[in-house]
Formats: C-alpha cells, structure tokens, sequence
C-alpha cells in the first residue's frame, strides 16, 4: 500500500519526504524492521522509539512516523499529533479493517471479563456468528488457538491477529479491552457494536496512580470509540449500573445504553435467582419479557457476568433462544472458580482473582455454598500496586476459617517483603497463626499461616482440610507459570493440587 493512501485516514498528519514510497509492513520495534517498512517512533516507559529511527532506516524502514520533530535521514519522515494513536489507524487500514464489518463487542472493567467474553462468545455462537476471541487466557478461534501475552495486545499486533482470525472465518469478534490498551491508544483502530462496562474496583494503580486516571482509561472505550458512524450506526453500551462508577459512565457515553443490575431500576434485572454448588438459575426481567435460564457457573458475581451477556446480546438483536443456550452450553471458564476434581471429599476451586474485589467476591460466594469451613491460599504480585496487599490480607483472613498467605508472582521483589505487607491487614484481626507443620495436623481456631513457597503453601491447604471444607486457591487462575525474578518458571495451581491431593 502507498504511504500517500494509508495516510489518507490520518488527520494532521505532517509529511516531509516521498509520500508515494510502498509500505510492505508496520513495526513498532527497531529490529524487527525489514525492506519496505512503517515504522512508529513510540515514547515508552524505559525507552524513546526516536532514538531506533536510525537503526530502523538501516534495517529498511522506507518512512517513520514520530508525534515531535525528529531528524532521520534515508526515509520519508511523518509527524502526527499522537503516535499511539496514528499507529493504531494505520495498522486498522493497513490490514483492512478487519472489525468494520462484522459484529465486535469489546468487554472492559477491573473483575469479570474473562468470564462474559466466554459467555458472549457462546451466545455469538448460537446465533449463527462464528465468533473469535482476545482475552486474558488466549486469542482464539476454530481450531487456531494463542496464548494470550497480553490482554489486549499493542496495535499492530491485534489488526494482524485480527485479520488472520478474520480471514480464518471469524464472523464476530469477543474481545477483553484492558485499561493499559485503552489508555495506550491500542484499540483505536476497532470499530465496536457493544462496548460492555463490568465494574470498577482496586487495580493497576501502579501504573495510573489513581483511581480516576484508571476510570478515565476505561471510560475511552464508552466515548471515544463507540461514536455512532456510517460503518456501525447502531453502536450500544452496556453498563452495570450497580457499580459506583456505571452511572457516570451511562452519563458520558457517545451512543445509547443498555443497563443491567440487581438492584434498582435498569433495563435487564432480577426477577428470582437460586445460587446452589450446582450452578445458578434465574429468571431476569429483560424490555422484550421475561427470561429463565441456568448455569453451571457459581455465585453472585458471575450472575453479574450472565447478566451482561444477556444484555450484550439483546444489544445485538439476537433472539432469546440464542442468548438462553449460549450462556448455558458454557460449563467452565478456565481458572475462574474452576473445580480441581478428587474423591477426598474435599472442594477445591483455583480462581484467578487477584484483586480485592474479586477476592471478596469469590469468598462471598463460597460462604453461601459452604457446609463447613473454608481455607483460602492466596498471594500479590511484585512490582504491582503494592496498596492492595493489606486490603487483600484483610479480606482472606476476614472471610475464611484459615489464610494462607504465599507467593503469587514475586518477580523482581523480595517475596518476604511481599508477605510482609500482605500481613499488615491480617495483624489488627488478632487471629491465630499457624505454623506449617501445625497445619499438617489441622486447625480448629480461625487464623491464618505464612508459606512463602506457593508449592509447599498448596500441599499445606490441603493437607489441612477435611471433607466437606472448600479450598480457594486464589491469584493464578489459568496461568501455568510462576515469575519469579525475571524468570517464568512452569507453575499452574490445577495440576499442583491435583498432585497434592494424590499424595493426601
């Protein structure tokens, strides 16, 4: 494609040199460059991609595209007002505009979009629209299935993968949009049908600092990118007004709202619902009528992810029949409250809650299933937002029979240091603490244990409990690694409870 027409979708886009040079490929990293290459000069946290214009000529590079004056020699040079953003536009065009035409729901909020991406895939499905999907586990469709290294990935990458998927014989498009992608301009190029709002609670604020910058990232995608156009002029959002932050959010939104909710007025609410170790079942009052259905998922928060589903589909006209069997042909959803099968008598749930909201909600929900105690191993992340530890430790501690504090994914911190501040919101409780090897003869006082060893910490939750007792093993979820310093090690909580509970 010539410069001159990939440029043509650009507004004050600035050109000094030969517009009609021919792009064979967008990059973003200096060496990855090659004959006939874009390349985008991106400001970084650790680095300024003006200063691999050079390099990226020498590998190629035919014109480079910058958001400040830059010398470059050897190439057309192209100043835009906002790199990130010129990047994301060009990498849509460059690839054809791969969501313009079919059906695209982006999911955003803090807790709850792995869970409703699955379950709006699943009514995608039943109504006919074979439905890729990028999110936290993987970037999926058919048979092709990637893991995921980000939610949403920069750009460039996700136009490529979107097209691929697209060419593939995707249909629609399910994807989780993180507040990082958001904030970075990375899905600018997407041409969204539903934007749909879970909720908003702690998180990330290592890199947004606040709690308003983080709302402000995840309110982009209900203004910015959901304007009514020719390409989609029935744009909708779907928002969860029982969350603080989903009334300001139906307040500011481009395009008309759908709203859910369990309490008060909204266009999708409860009508009755039974929460049971054996799923949910529930009749929602919806403006076309009533509608029951049931899943095997657990808990009130996933009714919250049922309920946006729902909302999402009538957003996109699909009939009830559709909406009813996608939601319930999904029997799990990879490390969220995903069982860890054993004749011990013993329930074992790995989730991926991380947060203290999602913790909270995980903890709530088990206590209205438990018919005896519960036993929660959990850990925070290093070089993350170091303020939700005491509140996590609050949380665990307050809500199970015995907390387990370990490590979760230390990184470059010091794990100890980790368990340390974890402790801090577990210490004014007054509870109990337990030894490991006291733990290996059970427990009858509430209280919690430091096991910093996430392998020994599990095979202590276990040999802890007895029948009948929930074991929460909380933070990981699906991942299958564990970092620590800067190494990935192979690590998943499913397969190490399924050994220790062979061993019991």
């Amino acid at each position: 494609m010539k410069l001159r027409d990939l440029l043509s979708c650009l507004e004050g886009a600035q050109v000094i040199g030969n517009s009609d040079v021919e792009i064979e490929a967008l990059h973003y990293d200096s060496r990855s460059v090659g004959p006939g290459g874009l390349f985008f000069g991106l400001r970084g946290v650790k680095s300024d991609g003006c200063q691999f214009l050079e390099a990226a000529v020498h590998g190629g590079a035919v014109a480079v595209v910058a958001d400040r004056p830059c010398a470059v020699a050897g190439a057309t040079f192209v100043q835009v007002p906002d790199a990130r953003r010129a990047m994301s536009l060009l990498a849509a065009r460059f690839y054809g505009e791969p969501t313009a035409a079919i059906p695209t729901i982006g999911i955003t909020g803090t807790n709850g979009k792995t869970t409703t991406s699955y379950l709006v895939e699943g009514v995608l499905e039943k109504a006919g629209v074979p439905a890729a999907v990028l999110g936290t586990i993987s970037y999926r469709f058919g048979g092709k299935d990637i893991p995921a290294p980000n939610t949403t990935p920069e750009s460039v990458d996700l136009q490529r993968t979107l097209r691929e998927l697209v060419d593939l014989g995707a249909r629609g498009v399910v994807m989780e949009v993180s507040s990082h992608s958001l904030e970075q301009r990375r899905a600018d190029g997407c041409v969204f049908d539903v934007a749909v709002f879970t909720n908003l609670t702690r998180d990330h604020l290592d890199y947004h600092l606040d709690m308003e910058s983080y709302f402000a990232s995840k309110l982009r995608l209900f203004t910015d990118l959901t304007t009514p156009d020719d390409r989609k002029p029935r744009r909708r959002a779907v928002v969860n007004l029982d969350d603080p932050y989903g009334p300001r959010i139906k307040a500011a939104a481009s395009c008309p709202v759908l709203t859910y909710a369990m309490a008060g007025e909204a266009d999708v609410t409860v009508a009755e619902v039974d929460f049971s170790v054996n799923g949910i079942s529930c009749r929602l009052n919806t403006p076309r009528g009533e509608l029951s259905l049931h899943s095997d998922l657990l808990g009130r928060f996933n009714l919250y992810n049922i309920m946006a589903a729902v909302t999402a589909g009538i957003a996109l006209e699909f009939s009830d029949e559709a909406i009813r069997a996608g939601i319930e042909g999904h029997k799990k959803v990879p490390g969220r409250v995903e069982r860890v099968m054993n004749d011990k008598g013993i329930t074992v749930l790995v989730d991926y809650a991380h947060t203290g909201d999602a913790l909270e909600n995980v903890l709530a929900t088990v206590s209205e299933l438990k018919t005896n105690r519960i036993i929660t191993l959990f850990g925070c992340g290093g070089d993350r937002d170091k303020g939700k530890r005491p509140v996590m430790g609050e949380i665990a501690a307050r809500l199970s029979d015995l907390a387990i504090i370990t490590s979760d994914n230390p990184r470059t911190e010091d794990p100890q240091a980790i368990l340390a501040d974890v402790r801090a919101g577990v210490a004014p409780l007054g509870l109990k603490e337990y030894g490991a090897d006291e733990l290996a003869a059970g427990f009858e006082q509430k209280g919690f244990a430091t096991i910093a060893n996430r392998r020994d910490a599990i095979r202590a939750a276990l040999k802890a409990a007895r029948p009948g007792d929930i074991v929460v093993l909380a933070g990981k979820g699906h991942e299958d690694y564990q970092i620590i310093g800067t190494q990935k090690h192979h690590f998943d909580d499913r397969e190490e409870a399924a050994e220790a509970l062979k061993e019991l």
